[in-house]
């Protein structure tokens, strides 16, 4: 009897009455609770509470049950208001005092808005998927606030608070020039404002833009204004930039606009009114006052990262660019810089430290951060022309003994007798390759590198070991825990970029040692740089970006559920379902690259000389070590997995460029080159099909005949044509052949 009464308190805890989503934001944010810390307790991702508060999801069992009982106990702490209408909401900004400048409170204030009644009620935002209806007849407005008009339908209303309207607008004008922003969601509003200053007034004031910042102690996100060609013109900017503007990356100072903000007492940063420009005054308190511009005509969303995207209707525009804020960030600049300032956003450097004896808090480091200065990478980690190699010979060239070269693969080999008689070349890619290797990876934090002679090799600790690595015979390896004898010859050297086996000592990130003494092999460092001061940086930065390729991906119809081949069909032709969220998926693949390159910018612009500092190394994200180590993890994580299908198979790759692999099969299929079983499982260590980071989907066949002819047409000198270059489209074009 009693597992009766058990079930039915199973069947009835399945059915836990819940507040409206509204309600449950604001109960969480009366105790001032984060939504990491009930995500934590509840056993979830932060973004799935966040998804029950917006009421995009709905808790499931066992969960359900525990969130429902927090609720019951907040809301008696908390009654809601007695007032009509939807319940008040903070900012989400955290209060702020002493000298503590962006640093957050420790404890959240809430900040009550004060009723309007020429501001209409919250609109319900549409799922960030959801396409966008068409826009709707013109009304005349005699309201200067803004009007949201023709939104998606939707059964719950929005949460309200500072930003009830999304992150970002789209902003266009008409032949009437009347301006429309265009929202996610479906909404729609009209812009009263006439001048761009006037705009910036307008979007903090009465536009309810922005976002809920990343991490407790981080800041909220600025809003986004997207202008088009039309309300560029509507505002004073040009269309398109001149050569002379495209080149310097903006306009003039003596712009008429620049001019007008000016006398507005408003400022630009460094890099101006460019295709990305940030608009500002100092903060107040806790107040940011801060608007972002993005101008797709002048060049602002690279083709590269966002397709065609900036020849979007500005309907669904704003449809991408509202996904990809929700899952990633609001763009703040290039995918590039966006990845970078989301490391950021999510391990804020500082944190709010406790009151002292006047009950005031101050700016503190937040462990687990680089914190808020550079750090100088060591000699060997440094990139030619970086101050501390100001002492060498100015036309001096660095070997691997001098220098850390941790770069992603490049190598081929010349086709074999057996693989000439198969018929097809198959190309694997691997899902976010650099993303899984920084998942995971211990990295050095605010803290400079210390040199140590003779060291003995720790695999846990983060640093540049000179070590000789050449003894490292392939064609013996231990493969898990058994010796297994190999073609060597035929695998690329997991050691160097170019696959070629390494003929002395060099300098090694502590990944690629690592790598070494698993294959079996004793190392003996000469030297080393390290850091004692680690941690495991990039893990949230990896988790945001994971979940952004996931989530879109299955909304593609593409999830992690499926077989190998369903997998397969699933892939084929997956952004023609939706393109518009096929620009989403490229821009977050874009995002992770780019963040992980932005690491070691190199210096740009004229009058720059070897030996002296650029901007970029002012940044306490200037960190060649981590991008080395994330680099090295993924090399040998490649190589990892074309060891273990070697040694289970007798495959060998036949070219490696960075994520992607080629084989010889006798069928076009990436299921003819990995042996999958009954059991849908394959050679344990090696590719697997699947969606998920580190797993591969199929980059493109061609035939073995195709695969001669290249090489032969390319081949010059003893030099290999990489075929993993051209597998995808076939297409090796004039410039690959020097012509």
């Amino acid at each position: 009897m009693s597992e009766l009464f058990d079930a039915v308190d199973a069947l009835v805890a399945s059915r836990s009455p819940l507040p409206p989503p509204a309600e449950r934001r604001r109960l969480r944010q009366a105790h001032a609770l984060t939504l990491d810390e009930v995500a934590s307790a509840l056993g979830v991702r932060r973004a799935t509470v966040g998804g029950w508060e917006a009421g995009k999801s709905e808790p499931r069992p066992p969960e359900r049950e525990a969130y429902a009982r927090l609720l019951k106990q907040l809301a008696a702490l908390y009654p809601a208001p007695r007032s009509s209408g939807a319940p008040q909401e903070d900012t989400g900004t955290a209060a702020q005092a002493g000298p503590m400048g962006g640093a957050a409170e420790a404890t959240a204030t809430a900040e009550a808005e004060e009723p309007s009644a020429a501001l209409p009620a919250p609109v319900r935002h549409a799922a960030a998927t959801q396409r966008p209806v068409p826009r709707a007849e013109r009304a005349p407005q005699s309201s200067r606030r803004p009007t949201a008009r023709k939104a998606a339908p939707a059964s719950t209303p929005a949460p309200g608070g500072a930003y009830a309207h999304g992150p970002l607008l789209v902003l266009d004008a008409d032949s009437d020039r009347n301006v429309t922003g265009y929202g996610v969601g479906g909404l729609i509003l009209d812009v009263p404002a006439k001048s761009l200053p006037a705009l910036v007034e307008w979007t903090l004031a009465e536009a309810r833009l922005g976002s809920e910042k990343l991490h407790g102690s981080g800041k909220d996100g600025d809003p986004l204004l997207v202008l088009t060609e039309a309300a560029c013109e509507r505002y004073g900017l040009p269309a398109t930039l001149s050569e002379a503007e495209r080149l310097a990356g903006r306009l003039p100072e003596g712009h008429k606009v620049v001019k007008q903000l000016e006398r507005a007492d408003w400022q630009l940063t460094r890099r101006g009114l460019g295709p990305w420009a940030r608009i500002y005054r100092p903060a107040h308190g806790s107040r940011r006052q801060c608007v972002q511009l993005c101008i797709p005509s002048w060049r602002a969303l690279d083709d590269r990262s966002w397709g065609h995207a900036a020849r979007l209707p500005p309907p669904e525009l704003a449809r991408v660019l509202g996904v990809y804020a929700a899952r990633v960030m609001t763009p703040v600049g290039s995918t590039a810089v966006t990845g970078l300032q989301l490391m950021t956003a999510l391990s804020p450097p500082t944190r709010a430290s406790g009151p002292d004896a006047d009950g005031r808090r101050h700016r503190e480091h937040r462990p687990g951060s680089l914190g808020t200065e550079p750090v100088d990478p060591a000699p060997c980690e440094a990139i030619d022309g970086h101050p501390v190699l100001a002492h060498l010979p100015r036309f001096h060239v660095r070997g691997p003994g001098e220098r850390l070269f941790e770069e992603a693969y490049d190598w081929a080999r010349d086709l074999t007798d057996a693989e000439c008689m198969q018929g097809y070349l198959v190309g694997l890619d691997v899902n976010l390759a650099f993303g899984a290797a920084a998942n995971g990876a211990v990295v050095g934090l605010a803290c400079p590198p210390v040199h140590v002679a003779d060291p003995a090799f720790d695999p846990a600790v983060p640093g540049s070991w000179l070590v000789d690595l050449s003894h490292v015979d392939l064609s013996r390896v231990k493969v898990g825990k058994q010796w297994r004898d190999l073609e060597g010859d035929l695998l690329p050297s997991p050691f160097t970029p170019t696959g070629q086996r390494p003929t002395g000592p060099a300098w090694y990130a502590t990944p690629t040692v690592a790598y070494a003494v698993e294959l079996g092999y004793d190392v003996a460092p000469v030297e080393a740089w390290v850091r004692r001061e680690a941690g495991r940086f990039l893990d949230g930065w990896y988790k945001r970006l994971r979940d952004a390729y996931v989530a879109t991906m299955a909304d593609l119809g593409v999830t992690d559920e499926l077989g190998p081949a369903q997998f397969l069909q699933a892939m084929d032709g997956y952004k023609q379902r939706d393109p518009e969220l096929g620009i989403v998926v490229d821009a977050v693949k874009m995002t992770l690259k780019g963040g992980i390159g932005k690491l070691q910018e190199k210096a740009r612009g004229g009058g720059w000389k070897p030996g002296q500092a650029w901007p970029a190394l002012a940044r306490p994200t200037w960190r060649p070590d981590i991008r080395a180590t994330v680099i090295s993890r993924a090399r040998i994580n490649m190589h990892r997995k074309m060891l273990a299908l070697a040694a289970a198979t007798g495959r060998y790759p036949v070219a490696v460029l960075s994520d992607c692999a080629v084989y010889a099969a006798d069928g076009p299929s990436p299921l003819d080159v990995l042996p999958y079983g009954a059991d849908g499982k394959t050679v344990p260590g090696s590719f697997r099909l699947g969606v998920s980071p580190g797993m591969v989907k199929h980059e493109g066949t061609q035939s073995v005949l195709w695969g001669a002819d290249v090489l032969e047409q390319l081949g010059a000198d003893g030099h290999v044509a990489n075929l993993a270059r051209y597998i995808k489209t076939g297409t090796v074009t004039a410039k690959d052949t020097g012509e």
